[in-house]
């Protein structure tokens, strides 16, 4: 049985497997040691039965505290090549998205990069749109161009099921709670997305 439990300083020395996809974002210790110490509850691993790590997510909340504009920003998905096509991806996202509505957030947002097709999928599937490219976003190596990325946002509110969303001028939400909505104006459209 796979568990998810939060990201330790020691699993750093034990997530190369992960790490090594061509497409995953690698960055240097103490960022990873920064995302530990401000957002913990945002790096979440999963772990086999027989304690290999098989992927894991970074994130942290963003926003302003005067206004009390909070979102869930993800930093970095993946899934060890082995452990693919098996939901995790997805179940590490609706953990993020929970953590994320929990402490108050409005949306949960991410960048892709342009090429990666089977994670730009993976999030359309999700229920996340394009909101946004941002041109060379994305470092290239070995002398190639810098690669674009798409800014991607989630938000709505889950009825019975059924994805809810609001679409409000110039501010998404990812989770509109009742009293949210009782404070929302302007709403140009309600939709049910099924």
């Amino acid at each position: 049985m796979t568990t998810l439990r939060a990201f330790t300083c020691d699993d750093l020395f034990r997530f190369n497997n992960i790490n090594l996809d061509p497409l995953t974002e690698t960055y240097g210790i103490p960022f990873y040691l920064q995302y530990l110490a401000h957002w913990p509850e945002y790096f979440i691993v999963a772990e086999a039965p027989g304690g290999e790590l098989m992927g894991y997510i970074m994130g942290k909340a963003e926003g302003s505290v005067a206004r009390e504009e909070w979102h869930g920003h993800v930093t970095a998905l993946s899934v060890a090549p082995e452990f693919r096509r098996l939901g995790l991806a997805a179940k590490l996202m609706e953990l993020l998205e929970e953590i994320s509505e929990k402490k108050g957030g409005f949306f949960v947002d991410l960048f892709v990069r342009v090429s990666n097709q089977v994670a730009v999928n993976m999030y359309k599937q999700l229920g996340y749109s394009v909101y946004r490219t941002v041109l060379e976003y994305y470092s290239a190596s070995s002398g190639e161009p810098d690669e674009d990325a798409y800014g991607k946002f989630l938000f709505g509110l889950k009825l019975n099921g059924t994805i809810l969303m609001l679409r409000v001028p110039g501010h998404v939400c990812k989770s509109v709670t009742v009293f949210y909505m009782k404070h929302i104006k302007n709403i140009i459209q309600f939709e049910t997305i099924i």
